[in-house]
């Protein structure tokens, strides 16, 4: 199956722009500290990092919204933040890009998720991570389900941003996915292996390789150049399509492309677009997103594969969690910028 061409990329990406998708998980703050290395440190093996700049951006569930932002889409963001500066400050960051934040639940005694990371030289040294860890309890979540139910009526999508961090519990996800059938509203998963949650009879899950390992309990023991000879990649596929039931599975495979997976129909393998890699930060954000905008906006799966990998081999190519525009994602295909 080729690619889409041109003009259908641009019918889609017009389509998108009257899109609406949720975007409901663990959101998260990325602050960035940009400096220099030119000597390593008396006191330990470590390079000593000159400061040079700082910059913030939305990160977690926060980045996929802004890149379905950054696309044309609209969208509302929802999850748990804390009652301190750093939620202050991720909600300005939304707010300037155009992505609601009603939904973004205050909670006493909780620290907005914050993620720290040393950049230099255009390479990430270290990674510092804040944040609260543990599920939501009952009544966060009943709060943060009262204000999905504001807008799932006038949605389009859905997708789940599950970082393992508490705010994607069982009885958030069955209600969203119950709700979401109740209103023929496509529901995408992107999946951390969590046994306390299940993952089934969902529009769309998306784990990356090792992440589908471990939803499927078995160990990735080789790897193929090509993912369609890959033997324990197949099995894998397999069984998650016939335990878990998802409408569609994308496995992204970093250097080597996408895996779409569907019951009934041979695997489908799109090889990488990306020219160059800085940095894969926030890569998978992409793909969901903009697999999902595709989706909305009337592409087939296959087409949602193509225009998905096109963007991620965009954003690998810049540093930090980068997005992609439609000028770009238009012109990746041959259109016009």
């Amino acid at each position: 199956m080729n690619p889409p061409s041109a003009k259908r990329v641009q019918q889609l990406l017009t389509a998108i722009r009257q899109s609406r998708v949720l975007v409901v998980g663990d959101v998260m703050l990325d602050q960035f500290l940009w400096g220099r290395v030119s000597r390593i440190s008396p006191e330990a093996p470590v390079p000593v990092v000159e400061f040079e700049s700082e910059s913030f951006m939305p990160g977690g569930a926060a980045n996929v919204a802004r890149n379905l932002a950054s696309l044309g889409g609209q969208t509302e963001l929802f999850g748990a933040v804390g009652r301190d500066p750093q939620a202050a400050q991720l909600k300005q960051l939304l707010g300037e890009q155009n992505i609601g934040v009603a939904g973004l639940v205050p909670l006493p005694g909780y620290f907005t998720a914050t993620k720290t990371r040393i950049v230099a030289h255009r390479q990430q040294v270290v990674r510092v991570d804040r944040e609260t860890r543990g599920p939501l309890n009952e009544r966060a979540t009943a709060a943060l389900l009262r204000q999905l139910e504001i807008h799932l009526p006038d949605a389009d999508a859905v997708i789940v941003a599950d970082y393992g961090k508490g705010v994607v519990t069982q009885p958030l996800l069955a209600t969203l996915r119950s709700r979401c059938r109740d209103l023929a509203l496509w529901l995408s998963l992107d999946a951390k292996p969590a046994p306390h949650v299940d993952l089934a009879h969902l529009s769309l899950i998306k784990p990356n390789r090792r992440e589908a390992f471990a939803l499927a309990g078995l160990e990735d023991t080789e790897r193929q150049r090509n993912p369609l000879e890959d033997g324990p990649l197949r099995r894998v596929a397999e069984k998650l399509l016939t335990e878990l039931r998802p409408a569609l599975l994308l496995i992204t495979l970093g250097e080597q492309g996408l895996l779409l997976c569907q019951r009934g129909q041979p695997l489908f393998h799109i090889p990488t677009m990306a020219q160059e890699v800085f940095d894969v930060s926030g890569a998978g954000d992409t793909v969901i997103a903009s697999f999902t905008l595709a989706i909305a906006a009337g592409a087939s799966p296959v087409e949602a594969a193509y225009f998905s990998n096109h963007a991620a081999g965009i954003v690998v190519g810049k540093v930090g969690t980068a997005t992609v525009s439609p000028a770009e994602l238009s012109a990746s295909f041959g259109g016009k910028q």
